[in-house]
Order: structure tokens, then C-alpha cells, then sequence
């Protein structure tokens, strides 16, 4: 009996197992890290006070439903570099990274006025007055951390298409160590040392500073990739490639984020215990899904590369293989989720009403796991095979055709208030889910 061939199927799954896994964690631990500073900064303001949880946890969600857009369009190079080194581009991919960083200036200088004018809308939504202040607070320092912050995502996409994801992992560490600290001496002060307490705008400076130290460190890891060599000036038409494929990416996110945020201001429109346990809820949801992110952006890296190489029978493979990597991650989370929930909403505040309202959130949350990591993943896979349009789609389709409508019917139309937000943020993932993974087995099917 002839046996070769089965066990060169084997060996190559193997080995595609392998690269996506050594690619998918470190991104993962970089994501996650990132999620984990705000995690950290909620958990120090719960104990500092409930306003100032509510109101970083609003004010948070806010800032980066706008800035998401800008995140989007900086991420059409997460297309572009892979597929160009795929097909041996690398000037082309060099000249990316040139192009990013300018479009992140520009971008994130606009964001930044638009962020600054974000409170109006919690005044027209009739938030609780402490829990604006302490919003308002936050929001007007953060918006300063929106430049560098795009320059991050520029320069991240750069090191990933090249799998060199250390300095990643090193500037999360370094950044996360750093956050804590600052984090200590800012919110609660240290009278020793004459440094007042700040509460949320002690929060607020340490993860900008961290953002601008994490910025300088990802630009010595670019450059020592180049090892000197002058790169070749990026020019208009590669800021408008990168606005082809990062244009709808944006629209994604916006539509993706301004959903939770829309659901952030109702939760605060409901009262300040809602608001609470959605904030506690949402920080725990958005740990989990750094998980999903971080496989997302290694199929999109992985995906992107077989593209630029011409095989799409690779890239399909490549894109199924990252979404049951997805999977088998958000079912841990879910589990989770399901057994200890009183425990995980224990870690950001020590009132027992708002443990106990946090508690149906997270149950709900573990509902959409699985969908919101199967629809992470499938936007990366969809990235990397350059159709970014239907990203936008799908989440346009899943968020507001069906999860807007069940979350006002159920949440103020049955009374269920927080709750009833949430099983329409689970129903409107599951549809994005199922219309994602459509789109890509459509787009890599072999004519």
C-alpha cells in the first residue's frame, strides 16, 4: 500500500498548526496585554470609587468608538504587507510602513478634535452628573494618546507581516509594569512623595505615557529590521492604497464599537449600578476577545501571505485553520464565564449589589463567545484576502438590522433592562458571525 501521500497531508497540517500557533501567541499576549491595562485601571478605579468605574468604563468606550476609525484605515496595511512580502514586495511593504505613519498623524490629529467633543453626548443622554464629570475627565486626556496610538497599530502590522512579534511581547510587558505602577501612585496618590490623588485622571495620564514609551520601543524594532537601509519614500498613491482596504476596515470597527458604545450610554442612562456592571462585564468580554484578536491577526498575516503567493487553496486552509484556533480559545473563555462569575466580577469592586448585577452580564457574555471569536477571527482571514468591504457589511447587518432591535425591545420594551442589552449584543455577533464565514468560504472557493 502507498502511504506517502496521507502522511504529507498530515505533515503539512502540522506545520501550518505550528507557524500559526507561533505567530497567533505572541500577538495574542500582545493584544491581551494591551486590554490588560485597561482591565487594571478599571480594577484600581472600582476601588477608588463607583463614579469613577462608571465613568472611566463610559468615557473609555466613547473615546474609542471614534478612534476605532482611524484604527480601521491604519489596518488596511495589515493587507497590504502581507501580500506584498507573499509576492516578494518588500520595497512595496517598506514604503507601507512610511505611508502609515503619516496617514496615523493626520488621522489621529483628527480624532483628537472629535474626541474632545464627545461629551455633548452624554449630556443629551441625561447621564448621572458624577459619573459625566468623571467621563469628562477622562475623555479630554485620552484624546491626547490617540496619534500615538495609531502609529502603534502602523508600526505593529509592519512586525507582524515580518513575524517579528518579541518586541511585541517585550513593549506590552515593559508597558504593563509600567501602567501598574503609575496607576498606584496616580489614583491613590503618594502624600510621601507630594503626588495628590488623581482618580480617573491619574488613569488616564499612565496609559498615555505607556502608549508613547510602547510607540518608541515598536520604532527600534522596525528600524533594526531595515538594518539601516534607507527606506524608499512613500508616496500619495500608497496613503490611498491604504485607505482602499482600511476605509471599510474602519467602517467595521466603528459600527463594530459604536454598538457597545451605544449600549455603554444606555447602560448609564439606566443608573449607575447598570453601568457599573456593564463597565465590569464589557472590561472581562474585551480580555477574552484580545484572545480572539490575536489569532485574527495572525490569519490575517498567514492568509495575507498566500494571497500575495497566489495560492488561495492556501489561504482557505489558512483562514479555516485560524477559526478553529478561534474557537477552541472562546470555549475555554465561555466556560469560564459560566462557573465563575461571581469570583471575575469580584476583581473590580468589593459592593455586593454591584457583584450581584454583573453577574447575569457575564452569564449572557458567555453566550456569544464562541460568535464573537468566529467573527473576529473571519474578519482577519477577510483582511488578509483583501475583501474588507464585507467586513463592514457584516456588521452592518448583524449589529443593527438584528442586534438594535432586540436590544431595545427587550431592554426597554420588556423591561429587562441591562440584561436585555446584552442578549441583543449576543444575537447581533452570532448573525455577524455566520455572515463573515460565508463571505470567505465564498471568496476562496476554487472556480
Amino acid at each position: 500500500m502507498n502511504t506517502p501521500g496521507p502522511r504529507v497531508v498530515i505533515d503539512e497540517r502540522v506545520s501550518e498548526s505550528r507557524a500559526m500557533l507561533l505567530l497567533a501567541g505572541p500577538l495574542a499576549v500582545q493584544q491581551v496585554g494591551n486590554h490588560l491595562m485597561g482591565l487594571v485601571d478599571a480594577a484600581m478605579l472600582g476601588r477608588y470609587s463607583d463614579a469613577a468605574l462608571a465613568g472611566a468604563g463610559v468615557g473609555n468606550n466613547l473615546n474609542f468608538a471614534i478612534t476605532c476609525i482611524g484604527l480601521g484605515i491604519i489596518m488596511g496595511m495589515d493587507t497590504i504587507v502581507p501580500q506584498a512580502l507573499g509576492a516578494g514586495r518588500t520595497e512595496e511593504a517598506r514604503r507601507a510602513v512610511g505611508a502609515g505613519l503619516r496617514l496615523a498623524v493626520l488621522v489621529g490629529l483628527l480624532t483628537t478634535l472629535v474626541v474632545f467633543a464627545s461629551p455633548l453626548v452624554l449630556k443629551l443622554a441625561d447621564v448621572e452628573p458624577d459619573v459625566l464629570h468623571e467621563a469628562r475627565v477622562f475623555i479630554y486626556l485620552r484624546a491626547l494618546g490617540a496619534v500615538p496610538f495609531l502609529g502603534m497599530v502602523a508600526l505593529r502590522s509592519y512586525l507582524a507581516a515580518h513575524g517579528k512579534t518579541r518586541p511585541l511581547v517585550l513593549a506590552v510587558v515593559i508597558g504593563n509594569i509600567a501602567n501598574a505602577g503609575l496607576d498606584l501612585a496616580l489614583i491613590y496618590g503618594v502624600p510621601a512623595l507630594g503626588i495628590p490623588s488623581l482618580g480617573v485622571l491619574g488613569a488616564a495620564l499612565a496609559t498615555t505615557f505607556v502608549q508613547i514609551m510602547m510607540l518608541l520601543v515598536y520604532w527600534l524594532a522596525v528600524r533594526a529590521i531595515d538594518a539601516g537601509t534607507p527606506r524608499p519614500p512613500s508616496t500619495s498613491a500608497d496613503m490611498l492604497t491604504i485607505l482602499k482596504y482600511g476605509g471599510p476596515v474602519g467602517g467595521q470597527l466603528f459600527l463594530e464599537v459604536g454598538i457597545f458604545g451605544a449600549a455603554t450610554v444606555m447602560c448609564a442612562h439606566i443608573g449607575k449600578l447598570a453601568a457599573g456592571a456593564h463597565s465590569i462585564a464589557l472590561n472581562l468580554s474585551s480580555l477574552t476577545f484580545a484572545f480572539a484578536l490575536g489569532v485574527a491577526s495572525a490569519t490575517s498575516v498567514r492568509v495575507g501571505h498566500a494571497v500575495g503567493a497566489g495560492d488561495l487553496a492556501l489561504a482557505r486552509r489558512r483562514g479555516l485553520l485560524g477559526l478553529q484556533l478561534g474557537l477552541a480559545v472562546m470555549a475555554c473563555f465561555a466556560a469560564t464565564f459560566v462557573l465563575l462569575p461571581r469570583l471575575l466580577a469580584g476583581l473590580f469592586t468589593a459592593e455586593t449589589a454591584m457583584v450581584a448585577s454583573a453577574i447575569p452580564l457575564l452569564q449572557i457574555a458567555a453566550l456569544f463567545q464562541l460568535s464573537d471569536g468566529a467573527q473576529a477571527v473571519t474578519a482577519g482571514a477577510l483582511r488578509g484576502l483583501g475583501d474588507t468591504h464585507a467586513t463592514m457589511i457584516g456588521n452592518l447587518i448583524g449589529h443593527y438590522a438584528v442586534g438594535l432591535p432586540l436590544i431595545l425591545a427587550l431592554a426597554f420594551g420588556a423591561g429587562l433592562g441591562a440584561p436585555g442589552i446584552w442578549f441583543g449584543l449576543s444575537a447581533g455577533l452570532t448573525a455577524t458571525a455566520l455572515y463573515l464565514i460565508y463571505r470567505f468560504l465564498k471568496g476562496t472557493r476554487q472556480k
